[in-house]
């Protein structure tokens, strides 16, 4: 099976609720392409660990961070603005995991010293969920994507077949 295509049908099953728009999606791929142009390929590489990605419910604001709280970048995610789900974070981590592979080629050649992640915060600064990781040619999206997945791909047949 292409390892692509079922990581996007796994994503999509995560993604109950919430569909991100067009401008969801692009607000947050610029944001990455914000974070690779501080740390381009071809500069010696950063001692940094994590990039960490913050976010905010209720004012929609994601922030990404350096090990030591320093601002790399922000943006204004309009759709997440007064979200007030409880599965919140939930529902976002497929959606920021899905812009990072899409930006994959760019993400896998930060000037960052390997292995490096990708980390989800709440706006307490608690960590919700590492997002990727890159651990030399070694590269893990979802630690937890084979969770559940047979119950998933059971209701999904199910449903496809009662149709």
């Amino acid at each position: 099976m292409n390892t692509n295509l079922f990581y996007t049908f796994a994503t999509e099953l995560k993604l109950k609720t919430m569909k991100p728009t067009e401008q969801t999606l692009q607000q947050i791929e610029r944001l990455i392409k914000k974070i690779a142009e501080k740390f381009p390929a071809k500069e010696e590489a950063s001692l940094l660990t994590d990039i960490h990605l913050r976010v905010t419910q209720d004012s929609g604001e994601l922030v990404a961070f350096d090990d030591d709280d320093r601002e790399i970048t922000r943006c204004i995610v309009e759709q997440w603005i007064d979200n007030v789900d409880d599965d919140f974070y939930e529902e976002i981590t497929g959606i920021l995991r899905r812009c990072i592979e899409r930006q994959k080629s760019v993400v896998d050649q930060l000037s960052v010293l390997k292995p490096y992640a990708f980390v989800l915060e709440d706006d307490d600064r608690e960590p919700m969920a590492e997002l990727y990781v890159v651990d030399g040619d070694t590269v893990i999206i979802d630690p937890d994507l084979m969770e559940g997945l047979d119950d998933d791909l059971n209701a999904f047949l199910d449903n496809l077949l009662k149709s």
